[in-house]
């Protein structure tokens, strides 16, 4: 009973939990569309952590929504988002080495409109106010 009590507690502990390349990097929290994501930058890679439930959630959308809170929080071009329902990685295209400041906790709503990106692929448009 115990060993189980531990193991639970333990993999509850580890679920929003960085990967090794983003280790020691504070997260910046994004919600967008109902998917609320822990970003971190490093580098030219970016990572989101989904950390709300959601019921059966696609790839398809995640991976819009994560990559538009990617390019968000870095201020870059998203070329490319990988990753599973759970954890997503992002290759940025910065022109500028710096990243932009900003507030911690933004919500973000979809707009229902695509913007077409260059190679045929797409991300929704949506619309962010920062939570008080």
């Amino acid at each position: 009973m115990r060993l189980s009590v531990v193991m639970s507690l333990c993999l509850l502990a580890s679920c929003a939990t960085e990967t090794r390349h983003f280790r020691g990097v504070d997260p910046l929290r994004l919600t967008v569309d109902g998917s609320t994501f822990d970003i971190r930058l490093r580098g030219n890679l970016a990572e989101a952590i989904r950390i709300n439930p959601q019921y059966a959630p696609r790839l398809g959308p995640l991976q819009a929504r994560a990559g538009f809170a990617m390019a968000q929080v870095s201020g870059c071009q998203v070329t490319g988002v990988l990753g599973d329902q759970a954890v997503l990685t992002g290759v940025l295209q910065c022109r500028d080495a710096t990243l932009i400041a900003m507030r911690t906790d933004y919500g973000c709503g979809d707009v229902v409109q695509w913007l077409e990106a260059r190679r045929g692929g797409g991300f929704a448009a949506y619309a962010c106010s920062p939570l008080h």
